[in-house]
Order: structure tokens, then sequence, then C-alpha cells
């Protein structure tokens, strides 16, 4: 991931975040040995070299969106002895990084910024999929340290005939595929760490699916990692299937 990371860091050319969580960083972990390709050369993204100014017939504009999808091309100090060269300032600059105060400069510098994100979607790492043994409209959805204990739930669910689809989700801004999950399905348990579900929130406010009532939260926040047994737990609650009426001993329904 992290390799990945420095990646879409140049190809996007915007900080790009690790995240982890408590239970990586404080318990034990089994993980495979680290194993590194030393033949693999980094995607240093949109830079133009010393000969591709050279043949450039236009104007080179460090913040010129020429090919639609938000990101500019970039160039290194150096590269030509006369092109190239830009100065890096706030946001008060136009295509050309030239100092501006115009208004419509500065929209249409956002609006860059936003088809850049939008880009991004189609660059981070796709969710991964995994679809039940049966068909479903109910699922699960986690990340992290998560993924484990809810796939031991859902065998413990299978064996119940409860059949829920799962997603794990692996990358933020959304992915199509994450929009296309949740509008497919009636019903997704949100499992997460934390008090306020923020992912939960996260996915209504990220995505175009009307899903406030569809999106269910599994929280734990007690400093213990959730277990497979509080997912199924809350699962089977949602699902009615925790009403039990207890069995009467025969002497006591004798007695009355």
């Amino acid at each position: 991931m992290t390799v990945e990371a420095f990646d879409l860091a140049e190809r996007l050319q915007t900080p790009i975040i690790i995240m982890s969580d408590l239970d990586l960083g404080m318990n034990e972990w089994m993980s495979p040995p680290l194993e590194f390709d030393d033949s693999y050369r980094y995607d240093r993204g949109k830079v133009l070299s010393g000969e591709d100014l050279e043949a450039m017939t236009e104007r080179f504009g460090r913040y010129l969106d020429v090919d639609g999808d938000g990101i500019p091309y970039r160039t290194y100090p150096g590269a030509h002895p006369t092109k190239g060269a830009y100065f890096t300032r706030g946001s008060s600059r136009d295509e050309y990084a030239a100092y501006t105060e115009d208004g419509d400069v500065y929209v249409r510098n956002m609006d860059r910024l936003l088809k850049k994100f939008e880009t991004a979607k189609s660059l981070v790492p796709e969710a991964k999929i995994k679809p039940a043994a049966e068909p479903t409209k109910d699922a699960l959805l986690f990340f992290g340290t998560t993924a484990s204990p809810a796939y031991e739930a859902l065998e413990t669910l299978e064996k119940e005939g409860i059949h829920l689809d799962t997603l794990r989700l692996r990358s933020f801004p959304f992915t199509q595929e994450v929009e296309d999950f949740i509008e497919e399905h009636d019903r997704i348990f949100v499992i997460e760490q934390n008090r306020d579900g923020q992912m939960r929130r996260l996915l209504l406010n990220e995505t175009n699916v009307e899903a406030n009532a569809k999106l269910i939260s599994v929280v734990e926040y007690d400093g213990l990692p959730v277990t497979a047994r509080k997912i199924a737990s809350v699962i089977r609650g949602a699902m009615g299937i925790n009403n039990v009426t207890p069995l009467v001993p025969k002497e006591k329904e004798l007695a009355s």
C-alpha cells in the first residue's frame, strides 16, 4: 500500500494518507514477510521532460487541464533552460501560475480540483466484493481490522441460513462499485469501531445513493476489538432472529 500511495501522490499531485487503526497498532497481527521488487519503477505521473518542452509550440501552463481529467502537467527544475518554469503560490493564480484576483479564474481552478477528485476514484484501490453463497439483498460493509471478525461472523451466520454479500473498503474517495453495491442491496450493516459511526456518515455524504435507512451501524467502542459474536448478534437482532421465547420447565408448567 505504501508503494501504491507514492504512485498515487505523484499521479494526482496531492498528499495521500495511509490509514491504520488502533487494533492493528496495539495488538500482535500475523503478516506475510515484506517482499519488494527491486526492479519496480515508481509512476511519477504527468511530468514533461526537456525534450517534451522543446517540442511544445503552445505555452506551458502549470495548472492547465489539457486532458480533461483535472490533472495538469508539471516539470522538474532545470529540465529546460527557457521553458517549463513556474511560480508556486496559493489559490490566487491562473492556469499559467500567474497571480490573479479574478473570481472567474478562481472558480475554474476549484472546478478543476473537483474534476481531479473524480479522476481519483478511478485510480485508488478498488473495494473487495464477495457475493454470498445464495442470492441476497442483505450485505456487510467493513474496512481495516474489522475484516477478520466480519468474515468469521459471516461463516457463523451462513450456517444458520443467513446469507450476506460483503464489501471491504480499501480507499477514499469511494469508487463506483461502492455506490453500485449500496444501490443493489436493501439492507447493509456497516461495521466500524467508533462511537459516532463515521464511516456510515461518510458513505451518506459522499455517494449519490439515497441510503439513510438501508445503512445500519454496527459499532464497537469499548476499547476492545470488535468480535464476530458481536457482529452476528447485531445482525440477528436487526433481522428479528434473536427474539426467542424461552422454554418453560415442566415442573413450573404443572404447578400453574
